[in-house]
């Protein structure tokens, strides 16, 4: 059990962190073998690529469940407490639909890679294993979304609206 909790309070971080060093230390080579040896690397352009992109879509799913997206402040600010709740409620709501709306799109996507067995120019990865970065990344998003529905739904009346008590709801 304790197992799951790490996991579920910090698997985007690992993730992001992991992919950050590896697309910093494929760059940091190339840079090297073009400045110092002159000579380039076809493959780290691309890993560093691809890399990014999962970093992209995992961090998109770091943000929900921090609670850091961008916001219309002014807005969000002049108005009652119950009133923010019901804005949180309906954005993760808009949210979910869009998450949900490019998953069910990037499943088509990814079925017809897999048909015809595109691969990448220098590394010849399947093209497959970068585009699922897509579903993967909306679907943790989704999950964090419904964490932090749930908790707010639970905690409505005594949510006050900080930082620390919007992401507990995606810590249970």
């Amino acid at each position: 059990m304790n197992i799951i909790r790490k996991l579920n309070e910090h698997i985007e971080e690992w993730i992001v962190v992991m992919l950050l060093v590896i697309s910093l230390s494929a760059i940091s080579l190339q840079m090297f073998m073009r400045y110092f040896l002159n000579n380039s690397l076809a493959w780290s352009e691309e890993l560093a690529r691809y890399c990014f992109i999962w970093l992209i879509y995992i961090g998109i799913a770091y943000a929900v469940k921090k609670s850091r997206h961008i916001t219309l402040d002014i807005v969000y600010d002049l108005v009652p407490d119950t009133l923010k709740k019901i804005f949180i409620l309906v954005s993760n709501i808009l949210v979910g639909i869009f998450a949900v709306v490019v998953i069910y799109y990037s499943y088509f996507l990814i079925e017809q890679l897999m048909n015809y067995g595109q691969t990448s120019a220098a590394m010849r990865v399947d093209m497959v294993y970068v585009y699922l970065s897509v579903p993967i990344g909306m679907t943790l998003t989704l999950i964090r979304l419904l964490q932090n529905t749930i908790y707010i739904i639970k905690h409505w009346r005594t949510l006050s609206l900080k930082e620390e008590d919007i992401e507990g709801g995606s810590s249970l």
